[in-house]
């Protein structure tokens, strides 16, 4: 089985930006992690802050991987161009969210990406990537 895992912007700064919502580990450390518990899946990763990047991988990934994770990080909210791109692809997309977007600002409560997503994971840290890796399996 063969996973992206795609980050938004700022999920770069992860383990040094608001450690009380986003927590103290890098993503980078915690794919360590997740490649170590999914032995028989290749992952990989891409993290960009720049929307068309992240709506090119989409394209360049979405008809030939099994899954794809996606963090679009404050897109999530605003791009329609993202959700477009999740639309247009073949590939199944789990939506993820570190931190509860619901219980924060109100903006926050709308996405782009979920009316195309096979499924939302929201508000469980970086586990919430495992949980979205073992909805694939």
């Amino acid at each position: 089985m063969k996973i992206i895992i795609i980050n938004g912007p700022n999920l770069n700064l992860l383990g040094k930006r608001e450690p009380e919502v986003y927590g103290n580990s890098t993503f980078e450390s915690y794919l360590e992690t997740l490649k170590t518990e999914f032995p028989k899946v290749t992952l990989d990763y891409y993290q960009s802050n720049i929307e068309g990047e992240i709506i090119s991988k989409l394209q360049e990934t979405g008809f030939s991987y099994d899954g794809i994770i996606l963090n679009a990080g404050a897109y999530t909210h605003t791009s329609i161009g993202i959700g477009d791109a999740v639309k247009a692809i073949t590939t199944p997309v789990v939506e993820v969210h570190i931190s509860n977007t619901f219980s924060r600002e109100s903006f926050r409560h709308q996405s782009y990406i979920s009316p195309n997503a096979k499924g939302i994971i929201i508000g469980f840290g970086l586990q919430s990537y495992k949980l979205a890796l073992q909805s694939f399996m």
